[in-house]
């Protein structure tokens, strides 16, 4: 397949980036590239989405890593897994998965699933900060994204089902559903009741947000459902606005830099530290942005927030504020062509073990191994969002009252960066904005 009819395809189909990113897939493909690695690192706690695909349709998977490779011309593959999921998938250390796909069986450590982190992990090579993967000849995509363009190619079905983990204070439960259902619906059918004291999180425990179940959806970028106690150090700090994080980051530092000792990025090479990152808001009322270049080079992997600070600091959120200044300023630090970067000769001691990270976190009593239920349950409403993807939004095709079934496109890709939206299942549309397609199912 052509490079730019494998694109087209992949525009049409609405793959994005599955892990959470969301950024339109075929805007990764190009030319120059001489390794494709796919993240299945899944290193977030509790989340067994990507073991699950790779348990049951790796076969797919491969596909399209092999459709990819061929289109974009390059001859190796890396499938990252981490060693204790590698070990459950019976893989061996640089097995060959196919011809010119290989296994990468990576530390059991937090967040071996950032890109950079990953692409290093798996490589050597560091790209240097501010650029692309392209840069060093490296394409990363999620597990579950090469398996949508396997779906997208060759079954001619498009990302309308969401595959994603359901975990925390519940039976553990991977499920398959259709994009835009509601969280509490998908909740009542599965019998899951959230205790008053806990939260729901879309996404991991480390990373992930805390939702609404009752007027929260399942989105392209949902990878997992947490069911979780608000007293558990992961949710404490999401509860805390973030006026008080940056009240505490300007009066209680104690100055002891352990938050970039551990910054997982910072050993990496980058000119990321997070505690100069509090001098500057403990100091100034007004920051210059170019004074705080290097907070978008954080992976906002919380390390320096529930592990590092003594003194019950967020630096992650600091940095936050500082991208928030950043954006507004239309600015970012990118490398200079002169430095070289290298890693830390203190990385792989200070790198956060999987475990210890839970322990961190407080989720480490949830371990148990999830059932699958791979059938897709029927729902009576969807709400399909016209944003699941970096870029602009998608355009509306339907009107109220239209008819639709299940794979039909709904709304178009826009001008720029953009994607197509399909109906995930048969019924009428009742609702159109600038923000969402709303459908009923036929009863």
């Amino acid at each position: 397949m052509e490079l730019n009819e494998l694109k087209s395809i992949l525009q049409s189909a609405g793959v994005v980036g599955a892990g959470g990113a969301t950024f339109p897939t075929y805007v990764k493909l190009a030319q120059g590239a001489d390794t494709l690695i796919i993240n299945a690192a899944e290193c977030e706690p509790l989340l067994y989405t990507d073991l699950t695909l790779m348990e049951l349709y790796m076969d797919k998977a491969l596909s399209g890593i092999r459709t990819v490779m061929d289109a974009a011309g390059i001859t190796k593959a890396i499938v990252g897994v981490k060693e204790s999921k590698g070990k459950l998938l019976h893989w061996s250390q640089g097995q060959e998965l196919a011809p010119g796909i290989k296994a990468r069986l990576l530390p059991d450590v937090y967040p071996m699933g950032d890109e950079i982190n990953l692409i290093y992990e798996a490589t050597g090579r560091i790209v240097p900060p501010g650029k692309l993967p392209i840069t060093v000849g490296v394409i990363v995509m999620n597990l579950e994204t090469v398996y949508n363009i396997h779906l997208a190619c060759y079954e001619n079905r498009p990302v309308t089902e969401k595959w994603l983990t359901i975990n925390g204070n519940v039976k553990p439960i991977v499920v398959c559903v259709p994009i835009g259902i509601r969280v509490q619906d998908l909740f009542r059918r599965l019998g899951i009741k959230v205790p008053e004291d806990h939260v729901v999180i879309d996404g991991g425990p480390s990373m992930g947000r805390i939702i609404d179940p009752y007027t929260a959806i399942v989105t392209k970028a949902t990878k997992g459902l947490l069911i979780l106690p608000n007293d558990i150090p992961a949710v404490v700090t999401k509860l805390r606005p973030q006026r008080v994080q940056l009240t505490m980051a300007s009066s209680a530092c104690c100055g002891c830099s352990r938050c970039t000792d551990l910054c997982p990025r910072n050993l990496l090479g980058y000119p990321l530290e997070p505690h100069k990152h509090i001098r500057v808001t403990a100091i100034s009322e007004h920051i210059n942005p170019s004074d705080v270049l290097s907070a978008s080079l954080c992976c906002a992997c919380g390390i320096c927030e529930i592990a590092a600070c003594c003194q019950y600091i967020s630096p992650r959120a600091v940095i936050a504020d500082h991208k928030e200044l950043l954006a507004q300023a239309k600015m970012r630090f990118t490398a200079s062509e002169h430095v070289e970067y290298k890693a830390s000769p203190e990385r792989a001691s200070r790198m956060m073990s999987s475990a210890r990270w839970m322990q961190y976190l407080g989720v480490d009593k949830y371990t148990a191994h999830p059932e699958c239920d791979p059938i897709k349950k029927s729902f009576d409403r969807v709400e399909i969002r016209l944003s699941q993807h970096i870029g602009a939004p998608s355009v509306p095709t339907v009107s109220v009252g239209n008819p639709v079934r299940a794979g039909q496109i709904i709304a178009s890709p826009a001008g720029g960066l953009s994607v197509a939206q399909h109906a995930s299942i048969d019924g009428t549309v009742v609702a159109v904005d600038d923000k969402r397609i709303v459908i009923e199912a036929t009863r």
